[in-house]
């Protein structure tokens, strides 16, 4: 009987390890693609000019014109937001499907959004006689809060699967909570006990 109960505890165990590392991964069905080809276009817009000549790759190393073209440090700040959020973490999220790589993805591509509001603003109030903002920055910057839309629907969104696993977990983990106390309560009155009512 107690090698019986060993091996389903241990069989629990297994399977609520299993369930645990199902919560943390991310599962972004046809959104994978969508998140793989805007990351693909982002990528892309660096080779396009984000102000006059100076092209993104420029923006990102301060080469080419870029400071003639007083790209100011907004421009530089989405360019590697944009680069490392929005790139990196993206293609690292959809690689190892891990939540917290979502979720951080999530965040930088938040964050590129609104300096990428800024970078264009910068671009659009710059001194005369310095070209305005280009096709490559708003292509960025419109490629970015797609992808900051489309990290928040995967990483908000959990399968009614992981959903009932969760409840039926802590229901579980609250069944043996009162069970342990019952149980307790019963050897603590057991029939030897001296503190058992009389009948």
């Amino acid at each position: 009987m107690k090698k019986e109960h060993t091996a389903i505890d241990a069989l629990r165990t297994e399977i609520e390890a299993a369930e645990r590392r199902v919560a943390r991964e991310i599962e972004p069905g046809p959104r994978a693609l969508v998140v793989a080809i805007l990351v693909f276009v982002l990528l892309g817009s660096f080779i396009l000019p984000h102000t006059g000549d100076v092209r993104g790759w420029d923006v990102l190393f301060s080469s080419h014109g870029a400071g003639a073209a007083a790209v100011a440090l907004p421009s530089r700040v989405f360019a590697w937001l944009a680069l490392v959020f929005g790139v990196g973490f993206s293609m690292l999220a959809l690689t190892t499907r891990r939540w917290a790589l979502a979720w951080v993805a999530l965040a930088g591509s938040a964050i590129a959004v609104a300096a990428g509001l800024l970078a264009v603003w910068s671009r659009q109030t710059v001194a005369t006689g310095h070209p305005g903002p280009g096709f490559g920055l708003f292509v960025a910057w419109i490629t970015v809060i797609l992808l900051t839309f489309h990290w928040a629907r995967v990483v908000w969104s959990r399968t009614v699967v992981q959903l009932a696993a969760e409840e039926q977990r802590r229901r579980v983990a609250a069944q043996q909570q009162s069970m342990n106390l019952l149980d307790s309560l019963d050897n603590a009155t057991g029939p030897d006990s001296p503190d058992r009512p009389e009948d």
